[in-house]
């Protein structure tokens, strides 16, 4: 099970920290990422916004977030934080984390055809 918490309105240029608490999995085994639903519009492109990569590498982030998001993680709590600054009014979605298996490999993180347990989500709004 996969719970995102820390939602909520914001205003542009401000920041939010979502995190994911995860139970029945354990984070040295899946790696997990974070995707996003605009109102009106699908998956951003079925990729992740900002992925913990499978191997222990760099992690990857979308050229939309790049240098404003960071994904982190805190083994011992089984959670997953994504710290979002210089928030934007495009960033306005709902915001899913998502596991796969490590085993699965660094091409496989952030494509979102490879997560097979998703959250319910959290909504982020960017309004003045």
């Amino acid at each position: 099970q996969l719970v995102e918490s820390g939602g909520g309105l914001v205003q542009p240029g401000g920041s939010l920290r979502l995190s994911c608490v995860v139970s029945g999995l354990t984070l040295d085994d899946y790696a997990i990422g974070w995707f996003r639903r605009a109102p009106g519009k699908g998956q951003e492109g079925h990729q992740g916004v900002a992925c913990i990569d499978n191997m222990g590498g760099r992690d990857i982030y979308a050229d939309s977030v790049k240098g404003r998001f960071t994904v982190s993680e805190d083994n011992a709590k089984n959670t997953v934080y994504l710290q979002m600054n210089s928030l934007k009014s495009e960033d306005t979605a709902v915001y899913y984390c998502a596991a796969q298996p490590r085993k699965y490999g660094r091409g496989a993180a952030c494509q979102g055809i490879h997560y097979g347990y998703w959250g319910q989500g959290t909504q982020v709004t960017v309004s003045s």
